[in-house]
């Protein structure tokens, strides 16, 4: 459960900006009936959740998601490669 906008916890973010971009800042939040910090708010928000999203998420062709899912159904043999493959891997990955 969300907590009421009142109740969420705030952290304070100064920053040093030319002066024609603060009063280009301000006149967008006006004219989307906003307060700066608002505005700030839901611009830089929604930019940082798209850079996290896009660095996150995998995206694939239709062709690439057809080809994992079928490996995923048929695996492939286990052989001398993918063996080497899980033993680098082993080494280089100590278990938590």
């Amino acid at each position: 459960m969300s907590r009421p906008a009142s109740e969420v916890e705030t952290a304070r973010l100064e920053a040093r900006v030319p002066v024609h971009v603060y009063e280009q800042m301000q006149r967008a939040a006006k004219l989307r009936g906003m307060t700066l910090t608002g505005y700030l708010i839901a611009t830089a928000g929604e930019d940082a959740r798209r850079a996290v999203e896009e660095a996150d998420v995998l995206r694939l062709t239709t062709e690439d998601q057809v080809r994992f899912a079928k490996v995923l159904i048929d695996p492939p043999a286990f052989n001398a490669r993918l063996a080497r493959a899980a033993k680098r891997h082993a080494d280089l990955i100590a278990r938590r």
